[in-house]
């Protein structure tokens, strides 16, 4: 192990030790070496929002092996980065060709490692002066989310609602968000429901992206947008687990829970590539053909949706998760699915070829999930076969609330 010319976070060489709290500022210099860092020693540095580093070891000037910090109060989800040295899944999409992402402030093998596995990646320093940030997929943190729902506040659009359900116990918001038609909102009023969250596992960044992908196609001024918030209440909980996000936690919460097990979302697939969903299995036949045809709608609308990998199951290891529970909860007119991304890329039948995802491929498929509402109501005969074009309510129009009254239906997205 090299010397340090800043606290590691570990004292020890013991490869068992654990690692504990993120490195601050840290120069790795060669063994031997006194004084103060020269130009071309790396400085490593994770004391930021959503950071995670607990130790580095100088192995060559050339290479450096990096542990991640375990997520809070839950050492038994590691993840890893550089030389990384703690994979705990022998499969992943970096055997596909995925790599890290990398950006300054100017412009894959796995090998067993101590009982983990090493991802193992090449990068040229080509600017001296430059900061260099690594990440694991596109970054999405809690202040992003603030400042994107602090924007959508300040529009005053009276078809969206921003409410606080409680402040965490590091004092940040878990934000509830209802979009949907004024007059939905009367207590009188029978409602169809979407419930949609996001971000339970805080590493799972793509899922925040396809979230605010669902949220603008809503807000905006399409008819089909317009149509549905006639018809449907939108709730949405954008970031479920806003502590662990911030602490740049994996899976877990400050207190080191899986929130997995109590809650509904949407998530970001490690080993799989394009969309696909989770379903539950039902013995009642045309409860399980009615649940399955929301995914089949969704693939026509989202090329990187896959059907192919989308599965209804019963695994007694998912009895816990949201899924499996308010699927045995609600009652039959009620859907509940998982919906997974891929971290990295997704194939089409047309080219067969990996495509790697953008920020806004994530998106893209978020306005596409949320365009497969208005088909999947038309066939339920709740909308017309063709959604009014107009975008602002003439005078005199009916109320939502006139309507004849309907039976409810909730259609709810959830993690694995």
């Amino acid at each position: 192990m090299a010397d340090k010319k800043a606290d590691s976070g570990s004292e020890s060489d013991s490869t068992e030790e654990p690692v504990v709290g993120n490195v601050n500022k840290f120069a790795v210099v060669p063994p031997g070496f006194t004084g103060r860092p020269k130009k071309g020693h790396l400085i490593f540095d994770a004391c930021f929002e959503c950071g995670n580093l607990g130790r580095v070891d100088y192995i060559t000037e050339f290479e450096y092996d990096l542990f991640i910090r375990p997520d809070t109060c839950n050492p038994r989800f590691r993840r890893v980065i550089f030389n990384i040295v703690n994979f705990s899944k022998t499969k992943s999409l970096y055997r596909e060709g995925m790599s890290p992402f990398v950006k300054s402030t100017s412009r894959p093998k796995c090998p067993d490692h101590r009982k983990n596995y090493v991802m193992s990646f090449a990068f040229v320093f080509d600017r001296d002066d430059d900061v260099y940030q690594f990440s694991y997929c596109y970054p999405y943190s809690y202040t992003r989310l603030q400042n994107y729902l602090d924007n959508l506040e300040k529009r005053n659009m009276d078809f969206f609602t921003r409410e606080l359900l409680c402040l965490t116990v590091q004092q940040r918001r878990l934000d509830l968000i209802t979009i949907t038609h004024p007059d939905n909102l009367y207590p009188e009023e029978t409602k169809r429901i979407v419930f949609l969250t996001a971000r339970v596992h805080p590493g799972e960044t793509p899922a925040s992206f396809v979230c605010q992908g669902f949220m603008d196609f809503l807000i905006g001024n399409h008819p089909v947008a317009k149509t549905l918030r006639e018809h449907i209440v939108f709730k949405i909980v954008p970031m479920l687990n806003p502590d662990g996000v911030y602490l740049g936690n994996y899976r877990c919460s400050l207190m080191g829970f899986d929130l997995n097990h109590f809650f509904i979302d949407l998530h970001a697939h490690s080993t799989l590539m394009n969309g696909f969903m989770y379903g539950n299995t039902f013995e009642d036949i045309d409860r399980y053909e009615r649940q399955s045809v929301f995914p089949k709608l969704l693939c026509g609308n989202a090329e990187d949706f896959s059907l192919a990998n989308t599965n209804f199951n019963r695994d007694a290891v998912k009895a816990g998760t949201g899924r499996r529970t308010l699927g045995g909860c609600l009652d039959d007119n009620s859907h509940c699915y998982t919906l997974e991304v891929s971290f990295y890329s997704y194939q089409t039948s047309s080219t067969g070829q990996a495509m790697p995802y953008t920020e806004e491929g994530y998106m893209k498929l978020g306005r596409n999930l949320a365009r497969t509402f208005i088909d999947y109501y038309k066939l339920a005969g709740v909308v017309s076969q063709k959604p009014s074009s107009s975008i602002v309510p003439k005078p005199g129009a009916y109320r939502i609330r006139d309507r004849n009254q309907q039976d409810r239906s909730e259609t709810a997205y959830d993690e694995k």
